[in-house]
């Protein structure tokens, strides 16, 4: 066996994981397992990250923080390393050292694909590799680039993009940006707009791509809450919120493409960004010394005491003195 055929890891069990395991992170199995034995009379890959299976197939792994990580298995050996070198290349940036797969900025599929990885986390990259819809997902990022790219020579002289229509608006509420992780969409908008396929109901939800303002995608769990009869967006919302540093009182906008694609889109927008500021309030005696007149003189001029700040109303216990 050449080094080649090695993985990060010094075992030669790896292939003991079984790929059905819904944990994105497996240790190690212990020693001694019936299907080690087996395992280990397999012909070894010479792709990195590639682990052959008993039914013939091929499996793709990789290592974060000495915990593997299951990319799923595959029919052809070179699917399996093309799996591992999309995972190394999001795991550990663009100086992985992969099978035959690289990125090079100066060409726009690359650069595009990079932005890609990118924009997605770990774990979604994982799902949509064990899914095996990794290069379905990024052919759609391509074309919607491509339809933003042709909509931004066709804009109204108001600065509105006539290749998109407002859906609707959502005032976030307090538990939309807490800690529950969820967005309520109101009824009525999202039977009109949003897809309504079996998995929305059933519990399980659906996958939403919904791209920003700036050309980002974000993946949301759109799903039916039976419980309180509430359409909502899940996973992935919180980190929604966190980077456009929603709060209570802004609003999130959904759009949608008007070309034959239907792309959805949000924006997300602080109320804060109008410039309203916060006004104080200063009281002195339970008089607020701000909203308190300075005394004009009886011509309506300048103040005949420019020294005075104001005028304060005499306590009883001031009277009194005033009569000894």
């Amino acid at each position: 066996m050449d080094a080649s055929s090695i993985d990060e890891s010094r075992g030669s069990d790896s292939t003991s994981i079984s790929p059905v395991t819904p944990l994105l992170f497996h240790s190690s199995p212990a020693s001694g397992m019936p299907h080690e034995a087996e395992s280990r009379k397999l012909p070894s890959s010479r792709f990195k990250g590639v682990v052959p299976q008993p039914n013939g197939r091929w499996g793709a792994q990789i290592y974060e923080k000495h915990q593997r990580v299951w990319l799923g298995t595959f029919n052809q050996e070179h699917h399996a390393a093309n799996a591992y070198d999309i995972a190394a290349l999001r795991f550990r940036g663009r100086d992985a050292v992969t099978n035959f797969k690289s990125l090079d900025d100066e060409d726009d599929n690359d650069a595009m694909e990079g932005e890609f990885l990118n924009s997605h986390s770990k774990l979604e990259i994982v799902d949509m590799l064990r899914k095996h819809t990794y290069n379905e997902e990024l052919e759609q990022r391509k074309r919607q680039r491509g339809a933003i790219a042709a909509a931004n020579t066709a804009v109204h002289h108001s600065g509105v993009d006539s290749k998109r229509e407002v859906l609707f608006e959502k005032t976030v509420t307090p538990s939309d940006v807490g800690k529950l992780n969820r967005l309520v969409i109101p009824k009525q908008h999202a039977e009109k707009n949003f897809p309504m396929g079996e998995g929305v109901g059933s519990g399980k939800g659906m996958l939403l791509n919904l791209e920003d303002m700036g050309g980002k995608v974000w993946r949301f769990r759109y799903s039916y809450w039976n419980s309180s009869q509430s359409y909502v967006l899940t996973k992935g919302w919180s980190r929604f919120v966190k980077e456009k540093s929603l709060r209570a009182g802004d609003v999130v906008r959904f759009l949608r493409s008007t070309g034959a694609d239907k792309q959805l889109y949000i924006d997300g927008k602080a109320i804060s960004e109008g410039g309203v500021k916060a006004v104080h309030v200063v009281k002195l005696f339970g008089v607020n010394i701000l909203e308190v007149p300075l005394p004009v003189g009886r011509c309506g001029g300048e103040p005949k005491n420019q020294g005075v700040l104001l005028e304060l109303p005499p306590s009883k216990k001031q009277r009194i003195i005033k009569a000894l």
